[in-house]
């Protein structure tokens, strides 16, 4: 990355300076009076903010680039500072960014003023690219529309039996697969087989498509989900990327990834929406009675980029979050054979209660998940929300980018356990 950085600015100066000596005299002078005008800055900025003594403002932990040093391992470096300070800082050269583990504040910008802590702007500008307008991204009235709209949509009794019967079929088509290996006593990614599960029902229940992302068919689906998760983790870099900017101008290191990424992202779901609209109109879906597109179509005739934010950011809600939990799940099962035997045998108790015969298969075994054998099921909920707590699903939320006078910060809180 750095390597194209230094690239994209010394060529030209280079073919400048083949011709002109004097020019290219005058360009490295301007490059390092505008380095130097930007590292005289963020050294004065943390200065200040290290010497001034205000007991009202969390203690700083260092610049913002000690998380690009530590992004191998992010959370846990951030989870260890905040065992030292509940709520702290990190300094960029524009402003202080606040990280908080109380309860209290995050109760405060999460419940109590949540009309305070929007995102901003700077949030805005990092995620646009991928997220655009989405609910994840976006603040105000677009926010509470999509809020508004998809929370009314989950809670039809429709929806929610679609959505049922699908994750049944692919949780046979994971057992499936994951019988077959072990079998052969083959060693697998256990997470990467739960993401293209849970990506392969989401996007069932999202917008009624077989994306067949475990079983690896579809070519076309493939590239897309490799292309979506490599612009995921881009636009999470950028966070901590003071350079991300100066990339995407001159279009090198992970900026040019993520453009290329871009391309395959919006031409598969742009492709997507309009075969939606086309099955619409020609009476081949339900009415738009089952998936989440079809029912955000029929609310309104909305343009398709903004359709398409919806859409990436109904993947990221469904997809990751479902797939790191039960990952993490997996592995504290895995930890704890006691708990696993335990939540195993309740599990066969609650889905066998009114069986009489054996259950030979994996397919006849989902069936007998009902909503009254899951509900049954307490040892497993407790076990599941252990696992939350432990590893939340959601580990950091960039909450808030707020200008006081004289001092601007942003908010953001880390939920990982302590």
């Amino acid at each position: 990355m750095m390597n194209g950085l230094v690239a994209a600015v010394l060529l030209p100066v280079l073919v400048l300076g083949y011709f002109h000596t004097s020019i290219i005299l005058l360009l490295c002078g301007l490059l390092i009076f505008v380095l130097g005008v930007f590292v005289s800055r963020y050294a004065l900025f943390y200065i200040k903010e290290s010497v001034v003594a205000n007991h009202q403002r969390p203690p700083i932990v260092g610049p913002i680039l000690m998380q690009l040093v530590h992004y191998d391992s992010l959370f846990d470096y951030m989870t260890s500072l905040a065992r030292k300070h509940p709520t702290y800082r990190f300094l960029t050269p524009s402003h202080s960014e606040i990280y908080t583990v109380d309860p209290v504040n995050v109760e405060y910008m999460l419940k109590t003023n949540f009309a305070n802590y929007g995102k901003g702007d700077y949030n805005l500008g990092i995620m646009s690219d991928l997220f655009g307008d989405g609910i994840f991204a976006t603040d105000g009235d677009k926010w509470r529309h999509q809020r508004k709209l998809a929370s009314h949509e989950f809670s039809t009794k429709v929806l929610r039996d679609f959505s049922t019967n699908v994750f049944k079929v692919n949780a046979a088509k994971l057992v499936a697969k994951i019988s077959v290996a072990a079998a052969a006593m083959e060693t697998i990614d256990m997470q990467d087989m739960l993401m293209k599960s849970t990506l392969d029902s989401m996007f069932k229940v999202g917008f009624g498509m077989d994306l067949n992302a475990l079983s690896g068919s579809d070519d076309l689906g493939q590239q897309f989900v490799r292309a979506f998760d490599d612009a995921n983790s881009i636009t999470f870099r950028r966070f901590v990327d003071m350079m991300w900017k100066l990339k995407r101008i001159f279009n090198i290191g992970w900026e040019a990834n993520l453009k290329q990424n871009m391309k395959v992202i919006d031409a598969f779901i742009y492709k997507l929406i309009e075969r939606k609209r086309e099955q619409m109109r020609n009476g081949e879906t339900l009415l738009g009675k089952e998936d989440i597109l079809s029912r955000f179509l029929l609310e309104s005739e909305k343009d398709p980029e903004y359709l398409r934010d919806i859409t990436l950011n109904f993947i990221i809600a469904g997809k990751d979050t479902t797939a790191n939990s039960l990952t993490w799940f997996f592995y504290s099962l895995c930890k704890h054979p006691l708990v696993q035997e335990k939540v195993a045998q309740e599990v066969r108790e609650a889905a066998t209660a009114n069986q009489n015969g054996e259950v030979t298969s994996a397919e006849e075994f989902v069936e007998l998940l009902t909503q009254e054998a899951l509900d049954k099921m307490h040892y497993l909920h407790a076990a599941l929300t252990e696992t939350l707590r432990l590893y939340p699903a959601v580990p950091l939320v960039l909450n808030a980018f707020i200008l006081f006078p004289f001092y601007k910060f942003g908010v953001c809180m880390i939920l990982s356990s302590l």
